[in-house]
């Protein structure tokens, strides 16, 4: 099947980008983001070397040199695309990232479903090329919001495209609040996301598990909230939790929940 709806949020994505692009001065493009070592520039760059494979365009010969940051040759590998780039302007980025992303949009809308249901890796382990684009809207508007935070120009934090990313790094909570927090059996966690993307989550542990239910607890053992970039910079891991801290409201157990703040980078 053709995932219209997944291209619909990857278009939008890649047009919110553009849009921030062409908004940014140089000095903005060169500010420093979340991302360990990476501009804004490097960031959109990150997504041009990315779409230009999965395009079927050779990648770059260009090696970077050792940098701290980089720690598996799949960082390796994004950082010759970035480091290649890094001698252009913000302005000549923006016009190739245009190209790619129209001329990926075009392979996308012409393809059959002969091309989406080819086996593919990606980055959660084998799947197929329609898996690989749910994840592609993922990556994209994480990257975005990292560009955004950075030269203080908040957008993009509700719609579709959004909801489909918070959605899928909500899939991990109870694996934090049953596994990595040690929630007690019998107990449960509500987490209550607002702003851009509002989601009400209630995780109930039974037998060691943690798992999502519908049912609310008159009294959960711990309540947290907080806006959706907060949850997204967490469950990303893109600022050091303790950091965050200041930003979830809790309530009840608040040892607890503190605990599940600490444990909520597991970004998949």
């Amino acid at each position: 099947m053709i995932p219209t709806d997944t291209i619909d949020k990857l278009a939008a994505c890649f047009a919110s980008l553009s849009d921030l692009g062409a908004q940014l001065t140089e000095d903005e493009w060169k500010s420093a983001t979340d991302c360990p070592g990476w501009s804004v520039q490097d960031n959109l760059s990150h997504l041009i070397g990315i779409e230009r494979v999965l395009n079927g365009l050779p990648g770059t010969n260009h090696k970077s040199g050792p940098r701290d940051h980089v720690k598996n040759p799949i960082g390796e590998a994004n950082e010759n695309e970035i480091d290649s780039r890094r001698g252009l302007t913000g302005a000549d980025v923006l016009a190739e990232w245009n190209d790619v992303a129209a001329a990926r949009l075009n392979t996308l809308r012409s393809a059959d479903d002969a091309y989406f249901d080819t086996p593919a890796m990606t980055p959660t382990g084998p799947g197929t090329v329609a898996d690989f684009l749910h994840i592609r809207v993922l990556d994209c508007w994480v990257h975005e919001q990292d560009m955004r935070r950075a030269v203080g120009k908040p957008g993009h934090l509700s719609g579709p495209a959004a909801e489909h990313t918070i959605d899928r790094l909500i899939r991990t909570i109870p694996i934090v609040v049953g596994k990595r927090a040690g929630t007690p059996d019998g107990n449960s966690v509500v987490i209550d996301i607002t702003g851009g993307v509002k989601r009400h989550i209630v995780c109930a542990v039974a037998a060691g598990r943690a798992s999502f239910t519908d049912v609310e607890p008159e009294a959960p053992i711990t309540r947290l909230t907080m806006d959706t970039e907060t949850f997204l910079i967490l469950a990303t891991g893109r600022r050091a939790p303790e950091k965050m801290l200041g930003s979830v409201e809790l309530a009840g157990d608040v040892i607890l929940g503190n605990k599940i703040v600490m444990s909520l980078n597991m970004m998949i």
